[in-house]
């Protein structure tokens, strides 16, 4: 089953997304290689592609997991967590519909 990682930063993460950016990204380029990846991407705090300072208030990725548990896991496990990027964490079944 699909599952939603929705994360949120805290205030000011830059500085810390950008140090633990690659560790979090071998990762998500793991799952993508499983081919298990549905989308991944950060929300940028404005509304601008390339936010620069202004940096992103969490993100998003769409996954297959075997359980809610192991997709929990895996969210647990992302660098971004143990930098202390994010502030809150969401795990939620994800059901696709279109496209």
């Amino acid at each position: 089953m699909y599952y939603a990682i929705i994360s949120e930063d805290v205030d000011n993460s830059l500085p810390l997304r950008i140090q633990a950016r690659p560790a979090h990204l071998v990762r998500v380029e793991a799952l993508k290689a499983s081919g298990k990846l549905v989308i991944a991407g950060p929300h940028p705090a404005i509304d601008d592609e390339n936010p620069d300072a202004e940096g992103f208030s969490g993100s998003l990725i769409i996954a297959e997991f075997d359980s809610m548990a192991a997709a929990e896991a895996w969210a647990a496990d992302d660098p971004y967590v143990a930098a202390g990027v994010y502030k809150k964490v969401t795990v939620k079944p994800f059901r696709q519909v279109l496209p």
